[in-house]
């Protein structure tokens, strides 16, 4: 593997570790619906654990309101029983048609361990790029010991990974506070 080869895999996959916390994030509750709460959803539908994405629309039409509208009719009671079976708290109101979800005021307690599961999804995502750092910096020092780059072009190499995790890192604290100031906020 060469220099180039070694960064555009670190920056490819510490761009995939920031991805995911983006997609982990979007999951967190804060004060205001948003259709994203629901996206890890699977529901048990014709045989099998689907995506609820895959079978009905959600939209939020109020900021304390999400609208399910499934595909399908005849699904809206197995959307219900993954709703209620789910970790998300909420109750489903349905009317035949539509499942309405009220997303409730957050108290401050709740808050508070949303801005800690924020750090904690944040801080998984840094070991992440610290280890992408640590498998390239390996690869570099590989690359040197086979012959394929001179010791010159490693200590760059490296230095240039470095810059990446730095880079990234910084991406995922942004990401971070970004999400605990929408999670404060009233």
């Amino acid at each position: 593997m060469n220099a180039d080869d070694i960064q555009l895999d670190a920056e490819d996959r510490m761009e995939k570790a920031v991805a995911k916390l983006k997609a982990d994030l979007t999951g967190i509750r804060t004060g205001r619906a948003n259709p994203g709460l629901v996206d890890s959803l699977r529901i048990d539908v014709y045989g099998s654990p689907t995506p609820i994405k895959q079978i009905a629309s959600v939209s939020a039409p109020e900021p304390t309101q999400l609208v399910i509208r499934p595909f399908d009719p005849s699904t809206i009671k197995d959307i219900e029983k993954g709703i209620i079976a789910s970790d998300l708290g909420l109750a489903p109101q349905s009317d035949g048609k539509v499942i309405r979800l009220n997303i409730p005021a957050l108290s401050t307690e709740v808050r508070r361990s949303m801005v800690a599961r924020t750090k904690e999804l944040a801080e998984e995502a840094k070991v992440a790029i610290r280890n992408i750092r640590r498998d390239s910096n390996k690869h570099a020092d590989q690359a040197e010991k086979d012959k394929e780059m001179t010791e010159d072009d490693r200590d760059d190499s490296k230095k240039e990974i470095q810059e990446l995790t730095k880079k990234f890192e910084n991406q995922v604290t942004d990401l971070a506070k970004a999400k605990e100031a929408e999670v404060m906020e009233d």
